[in-house]
């Protein structure tokens, strides 16, 4: 059987083709190649391009690899897009992944594992985001995502298809061999453009928003190294097809580093200094979201490895100088 993993050319789809090869899976790639590129997967893998959204091709990826499970990671991600760009955002994130699961509930594909988001809590200022509470999305982004968590709780019911929705929080790092990571050209990633401003690539970078009811002003996030995130998707995998009941679960390490703090941490790392400008507010951003993540460690056994912000943005810092050396031989 094979694990259809949609835009797995991407960031973190990448890391879950090495993640499920490592385990002895089958992994085949959907992607669109929007933000991704076939160069970040291994050789040899099962690559169809298109989109999730193309029902037609997915029934035939299902019935030709014999696809048991699916991992959803194809969706537009960046919020103030979301804000200024709404209705591409509900066509992509949630029409796409409303196809995509009607395909899932034909074929009978009895898992589908879907990467959510913590921007379905908004705005959470005192204490840690649980599964449980209200959500208030503060960006079509956050509610493009929230949908299809109801959208595949309701399918659920209907038909033999069980899930797990992984609510991400900032996802940052990179392989730890070096084999995969941010490669984006427009990523918006915090970690990712402190340290191209670290390497020289920007001039520098922007703080959007000093004036937060944070402790310095700036945003508080909890930031999941993207090899424990695709751990943490290998976990729910095995909890399905164990019998594992439909669940939602946070991915973070429940604990917050603000703006500020990342962007020191990465000049201590680099031993460089870079300008940092405080600009305004972006729209649909949380002053606070850090993750209670009892849930996912109790009721899916996952662990963090890499819980470490230091070598977080090393992970990150050594991924980028890599890809601007490669640039800059191919000059």
């Amino acid at each position: 059987m094979a694990v259809l993993v949609t835009g797995g050319a991407g960031y973190i789809g990448s890391h879950m083709v090495l993640e499920l090869l490592e385990a002895g899976e089958t992994p085949v790639v959907l992607d669109d190649l929007s933000t991704g590129s076939p160069d970040a997967l291994p050789a040899g893998i099962a690559f169809h391009v298109g989109d999730v959204g193309d029902e037609k091709l997915v029934e035939a990826i299902i019935d030709g690899h014999g696809v048991d499970a699916i991992i959803h990671f194809a969706a537009k991600i960046i919020v103030p897009e979301s804000v200024a760009d709404p209705i591409s955002y509900y066509e992509n994130n949630t029409c796409g992944a409303l196809k995509l699961i009607a395909s899932a509930a034909r074929k009978r594909v009895p898992h589908f594992i879907f990467s959510s988001t913590a921007a379905v809590y908004g705005d959470v200022q005192t204490g840690l985001a649980q599964e449980d509470m209200p959500l208030k999305p503060l960006s079509p982004y956050g509610r493009s995502k929230l949908m299809v968590e109801q959208i595949l709780e309701d399918v659920s019911r209907a038909h033999d298809l069980s899930h797990v929705g992984l609510r991400y929080f900032n996802v940052a790092g990179a392989d730890p061999q070096g084999r995969a990571g941010q490669s984006s050209k427009d990523a918006t990633h915090l970690i990712k453009i402190a340290v191209q401003a670290a390497l020289g690539l920007r001039s520098g970078m922007d703080v959007y928003g000093a004036d937060y009811p944070t402790p310095d002003g700036s945003c508080l996030r909890d930031y999941i190294q993207v090899t424990d995130l695709v751990r943490a998707h290998m976990d729910a995998l095995r909890y399905l097809r164990d019998g594992g009941k439909s669940i939602v679960c946070n991915c973070g390490y429940g604990e917050g580093y603000s703006v500020l703090d990342v962007i020191r941490v990465v000049k201590e790392v680099s031993a460089t200094d870079f300008p940092v400008k405080i600009s305004s507010r972006r729209a649909g951003d949380a002053s606070a979201l850090i993750a209670d993540n009892k849930r996912i460690t109790s009721i899916l056994r996952w662990r963090p490895i890499h819980n470490d912000l230091h070598q977080i943005v090393a992970q990150a810092l050594n991924w980028e100088r890599r890809l601007h050396n490669a640039k800059s031989r191919m000059a």
